[in-house]
């Protein structure tokens, strides 16, 4: 048996300019290429036409396909990861598992308990940074400790950026790896045995994914055109960096030329990463200890009709429909749906963030939680919590014309449309009420 190098595909579906793959193939052997639909992951999805399920299969059959020109494969498992090293190790002699790093707190055990199985046949475990631009540790304030405010992370984050750069001035922390100059060295196989959706108890979704490519105009125009959610003013490439299916660096790249407005959106995920990888607490509790002491309404009927669109407030509305029918949702709309429940209907921001973490596309852990954390109040943000988002006035702002809600809710205007299920100032007097008794004896 010949012995080889692996390289396992996690959150980073493409060959180009893909780091840990990059590091296998120039490490001198052949590079076979493993994919493991996670039994662990996908047993809990109460969804069986899950479109982020769909996505990966759809992205699996594309490395593929791409691998197809090389003459190589990728081998796709269905399993418990543990369970299918092991198998995996038993039939073939690999000298080095090579992977890209997974920062969250599930995915940090997993590979715990990988490297070991994989020690104990004297297979070695190397990873590579491949995810984000600066990991946990990278970007700290001068006296070590973590940032946990976005603005002067940020400042700290762009003079990092360009500490080190290239004689064309880009910094060397957006460099490319050219992965494919080494293509010769995949292992030679010819055909990749994908098992199907029906296979692992999946079916095909109905949604419509977006597109790798976004046009330059739009990010030129995204400061001035963002927070309208009819406009066709943003990237949509959520999903894509939540799998890997584009490169962060290539985006950060070109951002950096074209508008710092979208950079900053970049930035705030490798904010959030570092949050939730040294606050780990963040993924079941309040970042802020003292917003535990919050009396929330536990009302599933009024759960129920926020999750439906139906709370009588249209741009609420639009964006919950928006969510259910196509798995994204505009950022200004994500603000204000999430305020309105935590504030308006004092239900538990976990209630909101789980119910996000099942309909998003491009659900990512860390910044699904930093963004319900920051419009509940509990998070790393230094805003008071008497911010509280009027739906209305947020309309006339964003969306005067009703363009975006007229298409989501084409019931808007007639009696088929229900009232308002909370008064604005009331919900407004009580939230207020309701969290300085909270903090009353603190």
């Amino acid at each position: 048996m010949t012995q080889i190098n692996a390289f396992w595909f996690r959150r980073d579906l493409r060959l180009h300019d893909n780091a840990g793959l990059y590091h296998a193939l120039k490490s001198g052997l052949k590079v076979q290429c493993f994919f493991i639909f996670d039994q662990n992951i996908l047993d809990k999805l109460e969804d069986k036409q899950d479109a982020r399920v769909h996505f990966i299969h759809n992205a699996i059959h594309g490395l593929a396909d791409d691998l197809k020109k090389y003459e190589a494969a990728i081998k796709v498992y269905y399993g418990k990861p543990e369970k299918v090293w092991k198998e995996i190790i038993k039939t073939h002699d690999i000298d080095t598992v090579y992977t890209n790093r997974d920062y969250e707190p599930y995915a940090l055990e997993r590979d715990v308990k990988i490297e070991a199985i994989l020690a104990k046949k004297k297979v070695k475990w190397q990873t590579a940074k491949d995810h984000i631009i600066f990991e946990k540790d990278e970007v700290l304030k001068d006296d070590g400790g973590p940032y946990t405010v976005f603005t002067p992370y940020k400042r700290k984050w762009i003079k990092k950026l360009h500490s080190k750069v290239n004689s064309n001035g880009e910094s060397y922390y957006f460099k490319s790896y050219p992965t494919l100059k080494y293509a010769e060295q995949f292992a030679k196989n010819k055909n990749s045995d994908i098992p199907s959706l029906n296979d692992m108890g999946f079916e095909s979704s109905e949604i419509e994914f977006p597109a790798k490519e976004v046009s330059q105009k739009i990010i030129k125009q995204y400061t001035e055109k963002r927070n309208f959610p009819a406009a066709d003013g943003t990237s949509k490439l959520g999903v894509h960096f939540r799998f890997g299916t584009i490169s962060i660096r290539e985006k950060a790249r070109k951002a950096e030329k074209l508008n710092d407005t979208y950079l900053s959106e970049l930035v705030w995920r490798d904010f959030y990463s570092q949050i939730l990888a040294h606050f780990p607490h963040v993924e079941e509790n309040a970042f802020r200890a003292k917003y535990e002491k919050v009396e929330w309404r536990y009302d599933e009927d009024d759960f129920q009709k926020w999750c439906d669109g139906m709370t009588g407030y249209p741009i609420v509305d639009a964006g919950m429909r928006e969510l259910n029918a196509t798995g994204y949702m505009h950022n200004r709309v994500r603000m204000v749906t999430a305020s309105f429940l935590t504030k308006h209907l004092l239900l538990d921001w976990r209630w909101g963030e789980a119910y996000f973490a099942k309909k998003l596309l491009d659900f990512d852990l860390s910044s699904n939680n930093g963004g319900w954390q920051w419009a509940s109040g509990s998070g790393t943000d230094a805003a008071p919590y008497f911010r509280i988002f009027n739906p209305t006035t947020q309309l006339t702002k964003f969306d005067k014309q009703l363009k975006y809600v007229k298409q989501w809710v084409p019931e808007y205007g007639t009696d088929d449309y229900p009232d308002p299920m909370v008064d604005h100032k009331e919900a407004r007097e009580r939230c207020l009420t309701t969290y300085k008794a909270a903090f009353a004896d603190l």
